[in-house]
């Protein structure tokens, strides 16, 4: 398995995302939801979101003057040059750099908040990974992370979206304590009916292909569009239910909200 930059640059379930996957991935919606909900209320100047792919958190931070996106793919960051003429968003000071999470090209506490979703588990040094997080964000500064939890659900879909883990809280929160930052909050992002998602390693040319003709009918047809909304939030919903009853034990993926002394 190649963990590296030809991977994710391959594989269109990566390189090939855009904002539609918001509209189409029960999952991501909830997600984005959920994180947005924690958020809302943070007032800042320079975000980031580490590892943006195409379908950025960034898109639904209004309130952020400066957006940078980073990223280890460049097709997923050519989107963000043009999207105020495509969809209209307004993102002239939306800056994507492409390069590798454990080295940032970016001056020591930058940001004041900081994105950094479903990306420490695909970093085999992720203790650097880490540092360089708590480097450039700036004293009293946020970052968000999400990651798959529980090393016992390890499988071989992780293996196939090239997860080299996944994590126990204790032990993700003490290296985080190693860099300065400090715990504020723990969600429950996906229960356990995320194992939904195990299918793909019996057929992931498959699956990768599905997800773009998915993609391509959501934006083409208005009917559809109509029709798959709805389909989406029901999922989403039962999602949120999945994680409101379920005990932390049971948690498939974790976000962790953490502030820098």
């Amino acid at each position: 398995m190649k963990h590296n930059k030809v991977f994710y640059e391959e594989h269109t379930n990566f390189s090939g995302r855009t904002i539609t996957e918001y509209f189409i991935s029960p999952g991501i919606y909830h997600k984005f939801n959920l994180i947005l909900k924690e958020i809302s209320s943070c007032s800042s100047i320079n975000t980031i979101d580490l590892g943006s792919s195409g379908n950025s958190l960034l898109h639904f931070l209004n309130d952020s003057i400066h957006k940078s996106c980073f990223d280890l793919s460049e097709n997923s960051l050519k989107q963000y040059t043009k999207k105020s003429q495509k969809n209209k968003i307004r993102n002239e000071f939306w800056h994507p750099l492409c390069g590798t999470i454990t080295s940032l090209p970016y001056r020591d506490q930058t940001f004041d908040l900081i994105s950094c979703l479903d990306v420490l588990e695909h970093i085999k040094d992720d203790s650097s990974a880490i540092r360089e997080i708590s480097r450039i964000l700036k004293k009293g500064g946020l970052v968000i992370i999400t990651v798959p939890h529980r090393n016992a659900y390890y499988s071989e879909q992780d293996k196939l979206i090239g997860h080299h883990r996944r994590y126990e809280i204790p032990e993700l929160i003490s290296q985080f304590f190693s860099y300065k930052l400090r715990l504020v909050k723990i969600l429950k992002v996906y229960g356990r009916l995320m194992r939904i998602s195990d299918i793909q390693s019996r057929n992931p040319e498959g699956i990768e292909s599905g997800l773009s003709s998915l993609r391509e009918r959501y934006e083409r047809s208005l009917l559809f569009r109509s029709f798959w909304d709805v389909i989406v939030r029901i999922g989403a919903y039962m999602m949120k239910l999945d994680t409101k009853i379920s005990p932390l034990g049971d948690i498939m993926n974790i976000g962790i909200i953490l502030k820098k002394i």
